[in-house]
This record gives C-alpha cells, structure tokens and sequence, in this order.
C-alpha cells in the first residue's frame, strides 16, 4: 500500500496528465480496460467529493479502475454516512490518504450563500439538511467585506467549506484519528478548477509518528 505522501505524488501526477489532455488533441475518452468483477480492490486514495457531474474523480486524477474509492454528495459535504464510508475504506483497504475534493464555483454552496441573503421556508428538508451541513464554514465570510463581492465571496466559501470537511474528517472519526497518528494517514482538502481541470491540492500535514 501506498504511503500517505506517496499516494498524493500520484494524485498529482494524473492530474497533470489530465490537464494536458486537456490542452492538447487527445481524447478524454480513452478506453477503459474490461473490468473483472471477481478482481479485489485495492484503492490507493479515497476521494471524497461533489456529486456535481463535471467532476468525475476517476477521470480528473487520471486513475483505473479500483484505484480510487470514491465518495460523492452534493457540496462535499460530511455527515455520518459519510464519514463511515470513509472510515471502512480506510479500514478494509488500509488506505492512507483521504482526499476531500470540492470545485471552483459549487452550486450548493452557492445555494447556500443565497439561503444566508435570502432565507426560504420553502425549501425541501432533505436540501436544508445540506445547506445546514455548509452553513457554518460560510457564515464567518457574511461578517467581513466578501459579503459585497458576490464572486469572491463564493470563492472563499467553496475553500472555507472543504477546510471544514477536512476539519470534521480530522477530529470527528476515533477510527481516522488513530490512523492519522498510528499508521499515517493523511486527510488533506484540495479543488477542482471548472475553467482549468486543475486540482490545486491545500496544504497537507504530515502527522508525526508516536
């Protein structure tokens, strides 16, 4: 298995390859080897990211099948569900890097932004229960200027918001806390950039070893 700095390296060399597809003339649907649907997995990261349609991890990382075990939800964010599939990854596969992936421009973000201008009692609970999940790491942002630029304003959050889902992964699992100081695991956020393809990887801290 892949060491937690190593897995990241390999991250970050498929999106590189990405980008310059991107760039260049090759297509971005390569074709996919057969799957075997008796063959293990064996995921050397865990994304967990945005449901949003123009951000396949698999494709964005460059990555094959069964080397990522993905999880995706609308704005990135964590709840229980969550943070066990995350915790079982980490467990059966014994996987040592969790990455949470948002993107640039998040439309439940967004929608929670509009939520703090505009409250709506209108709106659907299972829709409440998300924007309830983002709303704290975004309401900070309303008490300093960003609240009169609409677009940085979004940006900031979208960042505000992966940071807080890191935060949760880091100290909200017993389960992730013991990987993180026993066998290395590293937990770090990063984003996808709509307009580029590329995945700017925040700050990761390597945990000392005890």
């Amino acid at each position: 298995m892949l060491t937690g700095p190593d897995a990241l390296a390999r991250l970050r060399e498929g999106n590189a390859r990405f980008v310059d597809r991107l760039n260049g003339d090759e297509t971005l649907n390569a074709a996919l080897p057969r799957p075997d649907p008796a063959a293990d997995q064996s995921p050397f990261a865990v994304i967990l990211g945005c449901s949003d349609s123009r951000v396949p991890a698999e494709i964005v990382f460059d990555q094959g099948l069964g080397d990522l075990f993905v999880i995706r939800v609308a704005g990135n964010i964590v709840a229980p569900s969550q943070v066990g599939s995350v915790e079982f990854a980490v467990e059966r596969f014994g996987t040592r890097l969790v990455v949470v992936l948002g993107h640039t421009m998040c439309g439940a973000v967004e929608a929670t932004i509009e939520e703090l201008e505009r409250p709506d009692d209108k709106r659907s609970r299972h829709l409440a229960a998300i924007v309830d999940r983002i709303r704290p790491s975004v309401e900070t942002l309303f008490e300093t200027d960003l609240r009169d630029e609409p677009r940085e304003l979004l940006r900031y959050a979208v960042r505000a918001n992966i940071r807080a889902a890191v935060a949760h992964l880091q100290h909200g699992s017993a389960i992730l806390e013991s990987r993180i100081q026993r066998d290395g695991l590293i937990v770090v956020g990063a984003e996808y950039s709509l307009e580029t393809g590329k995945v700017e990887f925040f700050e990761a801290r390597v945990p000392a070893r005890g």
